[in-house]
């Protein structure tokens, strides 16, 4: 009989406990019907951002740039596959360097417009001879294999004092734009970069400078008014303003960290054949 009580009084007691859990749910349900109707927005992806501003990533961060195409009409952008940064942030103060670009903050360079039909990459795997047929180190092949990188394998050293590297295009072609990679490994500056164009292997007859920052002469080329600039995996890209040749050489006299001469890609642009 005794247990028989408790046994009634158990279930009594289920009974008002699934009684008040199933109230409480019919409310709860009530209250969220009743309740305003809030709208998520969607989650927008973010791209990881690098030290110093950039993006982190390896393609050209000049599309990234507001201008567009739109804005340019007739144009096309020159559009430069960059390497991986070897550093980031701002670098290292240079010293003995009078005429540097001014700091960028980590903002890409500005992009290169030509027109339409003229931003053709000319030079890949083209023949490059130097004034140092038998370089220190690496092979002139280098130059134009599309390899930008600053690894030991993709550079070539050349010997101290002024030296040149030159791009045969294979024939004669109207050039828009050109780039240029030494060695970016560290926050280095080149001395006296400078690029002609000409008709003549030998660069006497017909010779048009298109970048020069030797300020002040030291390579007997002409004083250029170009800024220098410290190397990162940007390299330097500069417009041509349509000239037309076959072979492009580029100067250099050493850098703030050796006497040496490094190069690691040219690239060339222009009107398509």
């Amino acid at each position: 009989m005794k247990l028989n009580k408790l046994m009634i009084a158990a279930v009594a007691a289920i009974i008002l406990a699934v009684g008040f859990f199933c109230a409480h749910t019919l409310v709860r349900q009530r209250i969220l019907e009743n309740a305003p109707v809030q709208k998520t927005e969607p989650r927008q992806s973010v791209r990881p951002q690098a030290e110093g501003g950039q993006a982190a990533e390896t393609e050209d961060t000049r599309d990234d740039e507001p201008a567009t195409v739109a804005e340019m009409p007739g144009k096309s952008r020159i559009k430069i596959t960059l390497p991986p940064p070897a550093f980031r942030g701002t670098p290292p103060e240079i010293k003995g360097v009078f005429n540097l670009e001014p700091p960028r903050g980590g903002r890409p360079r500005e992009p290169i417009f030509v027109p339409v039909g003229c931003d053709m990459l000319l030079s890949l795997g083209c023949k490059v001879t130097s004034s140092d047929p038998d370089p220190v180190f690496g092979e002139l092949s280098f130059i134009t294999d599309g390899e930008k990188e600053h690894d030991p394998a993709t550079y070539v050293e050349l010997a101290p004092g002024t030296q040149w590297v030159q791009v045969d295009l294979g024939e004669a072609r109207e050039i828009h734009a050109a780039c240029v990679w030494h060695y970016h490994g560290e926050a280095r500056v080149y001395r006296d970069v400078i690029c002609q164009i000409s008709n003549d292997p030998d660069f006497i007859d017909g010779v048009v400078t298109v970048f020069s920052n030797d300020h002040d002469n030291s390579s007997k080329l002409g004083a250029g008014k170009d800024k220098e600039y410290i190397e990162t995996h940007e390299g330097r890209p500069f417009a041509v303003d349509a000239v037309t040749g076959r072979y492009v050489r580029f100067y250099s006299r050493g850098n703030t960290s050796n006497e040496l001469n490094h190069y690691i890609e040219i690239e060339v642009y222009g009107k398509g054949g």
